[in-house]
């Protein structure tokens, strides 16, 4: 990649590419231009089903286009924000007619004080043309939180209870937001993706590259709480299928070893298919059939991958031609045959939907201000059911990524396939408006992972390397749109991670609608200014502030500086370690001098012991509560002092990424239980609700 050529932007070619949203440059920093090579904005083209591939080819496609444009009425989509009429009425020819069906089922004449909804937008111009779109009305923005609140952030799978299968589950999830709402006051609990993952051995245990976004994982059902399971009729079968649960869940807490969610997710295939020989009764059976139906086409189509997964393998690519289509006469066929699978898989994404009910009522019924707050990973693995069922709106052959920075010189490929722009907005953004709906349905708020790909993504063609992308643009304002829509509806708030590199405007946009930040304590330093850390008054309001993440080092490991000894046995270290190690001390020394002038360090050296080391991470929520933060996270691992990252960005079998539970500074797994009687967790609990030292 070369230095970008100013006269470039006037070529053909690029012309082309600004009309579909394909950057033919970017910027990772102020003062630094990078061009996107040709190949790369030719395959992007090519994968919007735009032909560049000759010059001539390129100038027929820019012909064609702007001639569709220039005779177009209307987009696809169209917005219109608190009822007042959509900007794109204001380019139609004088004296055009204008009529809307709205989503209630009224026709009106005027496109404006509309109800919320998505609703059919007609045009007839004056010369007899007439275009048809969707128009989209939102409220103008989100409300703020009501009042401030605490909460805490957990990864599901790695908070344990002594009912658990070898790792957490629904039932802990009911159990925790019950604890921290009742005993500990809090407003929230946070939790990692439950997006549906993969099947096979070994089963990817990222929660952020899941097979469905639209369907929870049902390995994180509690099998006892399924209603059907005291029927079950072969007793002696169930028995030994929960001796075996009790010994995998011995082998995490007691003998420390890693969770295996294969391993979890046999004995709990097993236990719920015994569960679905029971007859449902008249009540519950009316209840699964009301779930089918709303749930249709795109329930059967997940429940029909995970069957055809199950005969055929996990990657659809690899089935015959007719069943990698899921509108074929092959793929209804081999549906009907296997419909025992089919209905057995759906019946496990209705059970899994009760019980994340049931947690998010259980949170409510706790005094949670918000409850739970879902997470949203940015895409789907490209062999899962929505990859197949979604074709349409996927672009194919290419990932979504991002470019070259001063943290990764090499990019980055997440080997997720993106959504396609024009598609989405053809549909009126369909699919992402049932995602959403279904991600609200039980939650407070949702927590979007990577937010500014609402905005646009990094997209790289396959089999080249990340290097040779280039960003594609969303249509943020509908995007946005149909984000609030769905939220307002549903009374949740949304959270958008925006750490990293934002381009500007980005961050502005999302608080004027209301989206909440996220604001994590190490990064939050005067960037334009001294680049020393950002005293609390100067941090924004409307954000979610954390001391950590779930990519990032615990306080604790950060304060004694073991993620860099980490590191270094990994061989992830760009430097030297001394080094390394130096310029962690300094930033860590930076935090630790801010918080003893502002007086938060309470009884605490600035050392590394473990009584000064719990000490500084009661500062550092002091800290955060110093802020206008609207909302504190509480990393519930910091609560007891682990020292480990969930997940190490770099690594794959080097480091056990997403398979560690909960542990106390010294490394031991901690319970749910023991969790519930920490008199650490408890200091810092009163810390958070004033009442510390």
């Amino acid at each position: 990649m070369t230095s970008a050529d100013p006269a470039r932007d006037g070529t053909p070619l690029a012309r082309l590419a600004a009309l579909h949203g394909v950057a033919t440059s970017y910027r990772p920093s102020a003062d630094r231009t990078v061009a996107a090579s040709d190949a790369a904005v030719t395959a992007v083209l090519a994968a919007l089903g735009v032909d560049a591939g000759t010059p001539d080819a390129v100038r027929q496609s820019l012909a064609a286009h702007e001639t569709e444009l220039r005779d177009r009425l209307l987009p696809p989509t169209v917005v219109c924000w608190a009822g007042r009429a959509p900007a794109a009425l204001a380019a139609l020819p004088d004296g055009s007619r204008v009529t809307v069906e709205t989503e209630q089922g009224e026709t009106r004449a005027s496109a404006e004080q509309l109800p919320p909804g998505v609703h059919a937008l007609h045009v007839t111009a004056p010369d007899g043309r007439t275009a048809r779109a969707h128009l989209i009305a939102a409220p103008a923005r989100l409300p703020v939180p009501p009042a401030r609140s605490y909460g805490l952030l957990v990864q599901l799978y790695s908070l344990l209870s002594q009912r658990s299968w070898g790792m957490g589950d629904l039932g802990d999830l009911a159990e925790v937001t019950a604890w921290a709402g009742r005993a500990l006051g809090a407003g929230f609990v946070q939790v990692n993706p439950l997006h549906a993952a993969v099947p096979g051995v070994p089963t990817d245990p990222s929660p952020y590259r899941p097979s469905s976004r639209r369907f929870p994982d049902p390995v994180h059902l509690r099998v006892e709480d399924v209603p059907e399971f005291p029927y079950v009729e072969d007793r002696t079968r169930l028995l030994t299928l929960l001796e075996r649960a009790a010994r995998l869940r011995e082998s995490v807490v007691e003998k420390g070893e890693l969770i295996d969610r294969d391993a979890v997710w046999e004995l709990k295939r097993e236990a719920l298919e015994l569960v679905h020989a029971v007859p449902l009764g008249p009540g519950r059976r009316a209840a699964y059939a009301d779930f089918l139906a709303q749930e249709g086409e795109v329930l059967e189509d997940y429940a029909t991958w995970c069957a055809f997964a199950e005969a055929y393998g996990t990657d659809w690519h690899s089935w015959s031609p007719g069943l990698r289509d899921p509108r074929s006469p092959e793929t209804a066929r081999a549906r009907a045959e296997l419909m025992d699978r089919v209905d057995f898989h759906s019946r496990l994404a209705w059970l899994t939907d009760a019980q994340l009910g049931t947690a998010q009522r259980t949170a409510s019924d706790a005094g949670m201000a918000v409850g739970l707050i879902h997470d949203l990973a940015v895409g789907v693995h490209p062999g899962g059911a929505d990859a197949w069922a979604q074709q349409e709106h996927l672009a194919a052959g290419m990932s979504v990524g991002a470019p070259p920075d001063a943290f990764n010189a090499r990019g980055q490929d997440w080997g997720l396939p993106p959504w396609r722009p024009d598609r989405l907005a053809a549909s009126g953004y369909a699919p992402f408006r049932r995602l959403l709906r279904a991600l609200l349905r039980h939650a407070g708020a949702l927590r979007i992972d990577h937010v500014m790909g609402l905005f646009r993504l990094w997209w790289v063609p396959q089999g080249q390397p990340p290097t040779e992308g280039t960003y594609v643009r969303y249509d943020a304002e509908a995007m946005l749109a149909v984000l609030v829509l769905e939220a307002s509806r549903a009374g949740s708030l949304v959270i958008g991670e925006d750490l990293g590199t934002v381009e500007p405007g980005v961050r502005e946009t999302l608080h004027e609608r209301g989206v909440l930040g996220t604001s994590v304590l190490w990064f939050e330093r005067d960037w334009e200014g001294t680049g020393k850390p950002l005293p609390p008054e100067r941090w924004r309001a409307d954000c979610l502030a954390t001391a950590t993440t779930h990519d990032l080092p615990s306080t604790a490991a950060r304060l004694t500086g073991e993620h860099v000894e980490l590191r270094d046995r990994l061989g992830l270290l760009t430097r030297p370690l001394d080094q390394e190690r130096a310029a962690a001390a300094t930033d860590t020394g930076e935090w630790l001098a801010l918080l003893s002038r502002l007086g938060l360090l309470k009884g605490g050296s600035g050392g590394v012991s473990v009584v000064s080391e719990e000490r500084e991470i009661q500062a550092v929520h002091r800290f955060l509560l110093r802020t206008p933060a609207r909302l504190i996270g509480v990393w519930l691992p910091d609560a007891v002092g682990d020292r480990r990252p969930q997940n190490l960005p770099g690594t794959w079998d080097e480091y056990p990424n997403w398979r560690l539970p909960i542990a106390d500074a010294e490394g031991r797994p901690v319970t749910l239980e023991d969790l519930a009687a920490s008199p650490r967790l408890h200091a810092l609990v009163g810390v958070l609700r004033g009442r510390g030292d």
